[in-house]
């Protein structure tokens, strides 16, 4: 049943209260020290994991310590330490083309709007809006990654898949000032609890707000009369 703005605005709020109590100073688990280290680690993040990235950004900034520097590296260089990241080819090209960009149109400063970031090489609206929350405490928008995007589905606050729609849902739902912690704390709880292939709904402090949207049941366990085996039940 399709459920109002209303409902799904009191289920935000119930579910925000539960997740503040489980994760009360929630933050990037990206290691940052600037609004520019984080947009390479959140470059950096896409399909690995962030104690990965965190590996790798020390050696990273070491070398290439901002923007400038960077943007007169060669791709092969940091092709090769960024290589455990996975998709490091098409990283160097975006951070390269990313570092030209802020150093030639920004002058050196990663910009605070939303409209100027997409704008860099790399930058789509998840790295833009967790780069303005992390990097200058602005909520413009709500950053949707994997986690975001299964959570929200799963606990009926969205029924879109789309980023950029998902996103819209939320920010309606949730108020603009907890829009960046509300990233975080979904992503922790995605990570913790909510996995994408086994979901531990007996042990989550949402099952009672929660639908399960799209979430398959695990077959149940029926012994075998016969053999006294535990087996799997069958489907057709």
């Amino acid at each position: 049943m399709k459920k109002t703005e209303k409902e799904r605005t009191e289920r935000a709020a119930d579910i925000l209260t539960l997740l503040k109590k489980r994760y009360p100073e929630p933050e990037t688990m990206l290691d940052h020290a600037s609004p520019w280290e984080l947009l390479v680690a959140t470059v950096l993040a896409a399909q690995c994991t962030d104690a990965r990235v965190n590996t790798i950004t020390p050696e990273l900034f070491r070398r290439w310590p901002d923007p400038a520097s960077l943007a007169a590296a060669a791709q092969e260089e940091l092709e090769e330490v960024i290589r455990p990241t996975g998709f490091y080819h098409n990283k160097a090209k975006n951070l390269l083309g990313a570092a030209r960009r802020v150093t030639e149109v920004f002058g050196g400063q990663v910009p605070q709007t939303i409209e100027e970031l997409i704008t860099i090489p790399g930058v789509a609206r998840k790295t833009a809006n967790v780069v303005l929350w992390g990097g200058f405490g602005l909520n413009q928008g709500l950053a949707v990654d994997t986690h975001v995007k299964r959570l929200s589905f799963r606990l009926g606050l969205t029924e879109h898949t789309e980023p950029v729609k998902i996103e819209k849902d939320l920010m309606q739902i949730f108020p603009r000032a907890e829009w960046g912690d509300v990233n975080h704390r979904l992503v922790w709880f995605g990570r913790d609890v909510c996995d994408a292939r086994k979901p531990a709904c007996d042990r989550c402090e949402l099952a009672a707000l929660c639908p399960r949207c799209g979430v398959k049941d695990t077959p149940e366990k029926k012994t075998s009369r016969r053999t006294g085996v535990s087996q799997k039940k069958e489907t057709s």
